[in-house]
């Protein structure tokens, strides 16, 4: 009877995430053509295949939780799932990051390996349900009528949670965004006592302002974003660029979004020892009024902004050669170039 109950659960548990998917892009078709576009689906067929998707996510879902066609919606689902990635990893194969939008408004993080990642644990989880009901072909007729239906309601309740708790997030994100867009001017003034801040780090637990000045030297704080090209760019080179500073030196780069993508992001851009701290929204770029990346803020070891918000490779490499004579006058920012938004 336990592998009853379990394979029902897988098929639940399935059908909860393509149940999911398929709610966010009803909730968001804007985005949805957007996404679509962006994995290279020829135009005049965008409009077709984003009404499409969430059809056929939703009846995934149906033949999951329908008890004569299980096998067959696992097999769907499969189906989805090895297409979304042989085209996420044609993108990245191609350098490019568009936004994932896999379950709407809610997910608008850029792929990466993350989502390759992600999706073979889903394609490892529809293979074992395709399995699981093959074996157990009267699941969930074999189950007592009360224990199944309350299975059911688990699963509705888990999804419903999950769907408030993203929806909360792209709120806090969006509100996030007002925020940064109404600070006035940019970078806190020089001189200004650096605001603390604790984030998570890649490699485990949180790491604050007071641990990195503990370093010694100044602390160059580099906002960036995995879907920056620029940030990529700029990443690459400072490992160099602190070495030249002997020492007088503490960089910490500050992303936004998720934890593992930036992981994989800083051992793709060899970062080594250089610590990669996650924002869970934007609050270190609201405190130090950073509006976009890649952007360095530099503060000394009295814990004061010593520089204006430098923004783009250029001026950040003026903030390190600045950071050598520690006590030394303030460089104005090269604010010049371009960039992109922050995350």
């Amino acid at each position: 009877m336990t592998i009853e109950y379990g394979v029902w659960g897988l098929r639940l548990a399935l059908g909860v995430v393509f149940g999911l998917a398929a709610a966010g892009k009803f909730a968001d078709p804007a985005g949805t053509r957007k996404a679509v576009g962006e994995f290279g689906v020829p135009i005049r067929w965008t409009p077709l295949v984003s009404r499409s998707l969430p059809i056929a996510e939703t009846l995934v879902v149906v033949l999951l939780v329908s008890p004569w066609t299980g096998f067959a919606g696992a097999l769907f689902g499969l189906a989805l799932l090895l297409a979304f990635t042989a085209a996420v990893a044609r993108l990245l194969r191609q350098g490019k990051h568009p936004s994932c939008a896999c379950f709407g408004a809610a997910s608008t993080a850029p792929i990466g390996r993350a989502t390759l990642l992600r999706n073979a644990a889903l394609i490892a989880f529809a293979l074992v349900t395709g399995v699981g009901v093959l074996a157990e072909p009267d699941v969930p007729g074999s189950l007592p009528v009360d224990h199944a239906i309350g299975m059911v309601v688990i699963a509705v309740f888990a999804a419903l949670f999950t769907r408030l708790t993203g929806e909360l997030r792209a709120v806090r994100r969006r509100l996030d965004e007002q925020a940064l867009s109404t600070l006035g001017a940019e970078g806190l003034p020089v001189g200004a006592v650096a605001p603390e801040f604790e984030l998570l780090n890649v490699t485990g637990g949180r790491t604050g302002l007071e641990a990195l000045l503990a370093q010694g030297g100044s602390l160059l704080l580099v906002f960036v974003h995995p879907g920056c090209e620029m940030c990529a760019a700029l990443a690459r080179e400072l490992p160099r660029w602190r070495q030249r500073a002997a020492g007088a030196l503490t960089i910490a780069m500050v992303g936004n979004g998720d934890l593992d993508e930036h992981a994989a992001w800083a051992r793709t851009q060899d970062l080594g020892d250089i610590p990669v701290l996650v924002q869970q929204g934007n609050e270190a770029a609201l405190r130090y009024r950073v509006r976009g990346t890649p952007s360095g803020v530099l503060i000394g070891a009295d814990g004061r902004v010593l520089a204006p918000v430098a923004r783009g490779a250029m001026a950040i490499r003026d903030l390190i050669a600045q950071a050598k004579h520690v006590g030394a006058q303030y460089v104005s920012g090269r604010n010049g170039q371009s960039v992109s938004n922050t995350g």
